[in-house]
């Protein structure tokens, strides 16, 4: 995240489609057992955002697939929705042909402005809230095709990452995935984190004052909270790479093991399970070098996936891309048909 991944803010808006209807937007609070008890002070009541399609009312037997949409870094899912402009881009995708489907977007914010969709006793286990809560709950109270091959992954830049993270582990979940500028897939290199900013983030002493901090400051802290937790080292119980102008190895390795660059070759089987894998990332984009990196390992592995880098920069395309191309790429890998 510290190596390329910007603030989430401007987006082009495509042009409404004619015709579209529309769809309806509900806003939900769905609890999860993964996120009870962190350290942090997260709350394990989360706020969801599920877009049902144009027929889902006036069709109450049929059943759809589900495509769970993860947000990048410094925002939550309120603000995910307006910069991909949910609801006009689904509607919008399905008035030009795409198959109707229910969207559900998790909000994953934390007090250091986002969970890294990782697993931390700090922040809470944000993975198992996606991959098992969060799916356990929409398949419980709404009309879905409860069927790994019926559910897709998708994400954007933080939310890439926890995709291709949670995808690699979760096959038995979810049965296609694509990965938007996901951000952190490489190991970082402790030793290019500059003294004074170490000495900065060492000295905060509460999170209200890590409120206070920029955004890349804390980004650093959001990415120990998630893969350098200690509950011994309280108030943020978490550790830095970095202590005191000097390398911890040991963080330093919990960081890299959790950079899916790293640990892909060991989930090569899972990823085998896939129906479909696409990664895409604009021209303009520093994580386009990363992105283009695991393009490149799972090709080598012979595992089918479509990567395309389009002109634009990490925020400017991300509405067009789910209503032109997200979008129906789940539309023609996820299945359709409920079982019996």
């Amino acid at each position: 995240m510290a190596g390329g991944a910007q603030a989430q803010v401007a987006t082009h808006v495509p042009d409404v489609v004619a015709g579209a209807k529309p769809a309806t937007v509900q806003h939900i609070k769905v609890h999860s057992p993964a996120i009870e008890g962190n350290l942090e002070g997260e709350s394990a009541d989360r706020d969801v955002i599920v877009v049902l399609p144009p027929s889902y009312a006036s069709n109450p037997r049929r059943r759809y697939p589900v495509v769970y949409a993860l947000h990048g870094y410094s925002i939550g899912a309120a603000q995910w929705i307006q910069e991909i402009h949910v609801p006009q881009t689904i509607e919008g995708a399905f008035a030009r042909g795409t198959r109707e489907m229910i969207v559900v977007l998790p909000d994953s914010k934390t007090v250091h402005n986002g969970s890294m969709y990782s697993s931390s006793a700090t922040t809470g286990d944000f993975e198992t809230f996606v991959s098992r809560d969060l799916v356990a709950y929409v398949d419980a109270h709404y009309r879905t095709i409860a069927d790994r091959r019926s559910r897709g992954l998708v994400g954007h830049s933080m939310g890439g990452y926890g995709a291709s993270r949670i995808g690699m582990k979760h096959p038995d979940v979810f049965g296609a995935l694509y990965l938007m500028s996901p951000c952190c897939l490489s190991p970082r290199d402790p030793s290019q984190m500059p003294a004074e900013l170490a000495a900065k983030l060492a000295a905060v002493k509460s999170i209200a004052e890590a409120q206070q901090l920029g955004w890349g400051e804390r980004a650093m802290l959001a990415s120990a909270a998630a893969w350098s937790p200690n509950p011994g080292n309280p108030p943020l119980y978490l550790d830095l790479p970095v202590k005191d102008g000097k390398v911890q190895p040991d963080v330093a390795a919990k960081w890299a093991a959790n950079a899916p660059l790293a640990f892909v070759d060991q989930y090569i089987g899972n990823l085998k399970r896939y129906a479909a894998i696409s990664i895409d990332v604009g021209d303009q984009d520093g994580l386009r070098f990363d992105a283009q990196k695991l393009h490149e390992v799972l090709d080598r592995y012979g595992i089918a996936n479509a990567f395309e880098l389009y002109s634009g920069t990490h925020t400017s395309e991300v509405a067009v891309r789910v209503q032109e191309h997200v979008l129906p790429f789940f539309s023609r890998t996820l299945r359709f048909d409920a079982k019996p």
